[in-house]
């Protein structure tokens, strides 16, 4: 019999109040996180914090208390960023940090990450272990209700953190900025970052209720923030998602900017400073074609992982690497931290325009997106491509056409029968016609 998964590519996830983020399996999770990570010799201490979502307190109350059974001291920083738990789990004596939040998910949802005493997300092979520890039923924890947990304040070390990517705004102190909070995690601590480095603030998203996190606002509706912007006259947006560990950004003329564009401005720049290691950016293979093209005519290699900030970090760590992320606003910047963070990459992005003296709109125009063509086809059976003569000779076909100018990305879904087949080039009707022939010739072999 296997053993039920609990963690996705971003730690666990679902419906609050239900398996397997159901009160007893939530304590269980906690309890057997120390049970498998415990250390004889060593206390070990678990720092929690959480989104604004209407269930961050009771899955709090129930993780803290699985672990405190087990013998761990426990602490709840309130409401944080994700990265801010990275960081201070990273900073202080902490053995474990958990973030309770489902990110851009709505208010129903919650999940939990967690991250070891070096600020880092855990791998799969401990994920691995912890779900078995909670599957084994060799062992048992109490009834009971789950009492509050001891409260910490450490908002003013996240936030002077933070002020090592930008000490000061210099030219760009009182100018104007929009940023949108999501109603989320970056609520409590955005005003205080923006605010002390002068910039003039029109926010949106800054009051939750714990129902209203990323509703209409925030990273996944970045066009809220993009009209103001336009109108405001502000010469940039930003918007953050419920747990503040991803930016989009608009320019001045209400143009979103997303992952690639940051990625391209901050990799320039770290650069010409002589602080990008390898000169090497690692991105998903759903970065456009258009920034690697962009890097490379700077001289910069772009180096891919499947999609999961999680693995951007992986071959990050494994590089030397100190610039990565995801076409989503995931922008990792290992000078600071190891993990995405939304206003680390907001004000990264800030600091080169306040060094070059252009405009967002100036730097993000380098930045060429390729048109890109998805063909979803139906398969009975998932059978290695490589094994199918047809469909290899006409894989290497479509990969030769595009070589130097566009990419083919062909996948099986992982929840449905279906072969995606996706193409990016520099002319819409041919890689239009490439898709389509490539899916004719998987319709007739594996459909």
């Amino acid at each position: 019999m296997s053993t039920p998964r609990l963690f996705g590519t971003d730690g666990m996830r679902g419906r609050a109040g239900e398996w397997p983020l159901d009160p007893p399996t939530v304590r269980r999770l906690g309890a057997a996180l120390v049970r498998v990570l415990r250390n004889t010799e060593q206390p070990m201490h678990l720092l929690i914090g959480r989104d604004t979502r209407e269930s961050g307190g009771w899955i709090e109350r129930e993780f803290a208390h699985g672990a405190r059974l087990c013998g761990a001291e426990v602490h709840s920083a309130g409401v944080l960023p994700t990265p801010a738990v990275a960081y201070l789990s990273r900073s202080t004596d902490v053995s474990i940090g958990a973030m309770i939040s489902a990110s851009h998910n709505p208010f129903e949802d919650n999940g939990i990450k967690v991250f070891s005493g070096a600020g880092q997300k855990f791998t799969e092979d401990v994920e691995r272990r912890v779900e078995h520890e909670v599957a084994d039923p060799g062992w048992s924890l109490p009834e009971g209700d789950a009492p509050a947990v001891a409260s910490t304040d450490l908002v003013e070390k996240y936030v002077s953190h933070l002020r090592d990517v930008l000490p000061a705004a210099g030219p760009l102190s009182g100018k104007r900025l929009v940023v949108d909070c999501a109603n989320g995690a970056t609520s409590s601590v955005a005003p205080a970052v923006f605010e002390s480095l002068g910039f003039s603030v029109d926010w949106l998203g800054v009051t939750p209720d714990g129902r209203n996190i990323n509703l209409g606002c925030g990273s996944t509706h970045p066009e809220v923030m993009a009209a103001r912007v336009a109108a405001s006259g502000a010469i940039a947006g930003i918007a953050f998602d419920g747990d503040g560990d991803r930016a989009i950004l608009a320019d001045e003329t209400g143009r979103v900017v997303d992952g690639d564009g940051v990625m391209l401005i901050c990799a320039r720049q770290l650069k010409s400073e002589g602080r990008l290691a390898g000169d090497t950016v690692v991105a998903t293979v759903m970065s456009n074609i258009g920034l690697e093209l962009a890097l490379k005519d700077s001289g910069i290699s772009l180096r891919r992982t499947q999609v999961g900030d999680k693995y951007v970090m992986e071959e990050m760590l494994a590089g030397g690497f100190s610039l990565g992320g995801e076409q989503s606003g995931h922008v990792i910047l290992s000078d600071y931290l190891f993990t995405g963070d939304g206003l680390a990459t907001a004000l990264s992005v800030l600091r080169v325009m306040a060094a070059t003296g252009r405009s967002l709109s100036s730097l993000a125009s380098e930045l060429t997106t390729y048109p890109q063509v998805l063909v979803n086809v139906r398969v009975k059976a998932r059978r290695a491509l490589d094994s199918v003569p047809a469909v290899a000779e006409a894989v290497a076909m479509v990969e030769s056409s595009l070589t130097g100018h566009g990419r083919l990305l062909v996948r099986y879904s992982g929840t449905e029968p279906l072969l995606r087949i996706m193409l990016e080039g520099r002319d819409k009707a041919e890689i239009d016609a490439l898709a389509h022939g490539l899916a004719d010739v998987v319709r007739r072999e594996l459909g």
